[in-house]
């Protein structure tokens, strides 16, 4: 069975270090976005034009309203931490990059889908080790929105 769908019907299920191999893909379930969180986000932590309004972000590069890439960083991680990426002691984040090839909008249903791109058990602490994970949140047009490749603190099994 694919994990996408084990972590679709079973949010219990918790993946080791032990459990994991490169290729291995995980897929999220779903978020709305409306325009009304665009602009309540945009007010409290990323306060520009295009963010908060229609008609600015019209007028912008972005040709209409644009979620924050870090509003959208953050749904994404809801949607990772809500099963979308079942890792054993939670998701925690070692350093990675991020990009965002096309503005989030009102309207967009996303949707996260990761990838195991490399295992690295660690040398010095033999109870863990580091996965590079590879997530695109997509929205549902299946176009990509943001792409991050993090590296991930795993634990090993006892």
């Amino acid at each position: 069975m694919e994990a996408a769908l084990e972590t679709a019907v079973d949010n219990e299920v918790s993946y080791f270090l032990d459990d994991l191999h490169v290729g291995q893909r995980f897929t999220s379930g779903r978020y709305r976005v409306d325009a009304d969180e665009i602009k309540r986000f945009a007010r409290e932590f990323d306060p520009q034009p295009f963010h908060l309004e229609e008609e600015a972000g019209a007028d912008s590069v972005f040709g209409g309203l644009a979620a924050s890439g870090w509003h959208t960083a953050a749904m994404t991680m809801r949607l990772l931490a809500k099963g979308g990426l079942p890792l054993a002691g939670g998701i925690i984040g070692a350093g990675g990059d991020i990009a965002w090839p096309q503005p989030t909008r009102p309207g967009d249903e996303l949707h996260v889908v990761s990838e195991v791109k490399e295992i690295i058990p660690s040398r010095s602490k033999p109870d863990r080790g580091i996965v590079v994970m590879r997530s695109e949140t997509r929205n549902q047009r299946d176009e990509v929105l943001q792409v991050v490749t993090a590296r991930l603190i795993v634990p090993r099994r006892a």
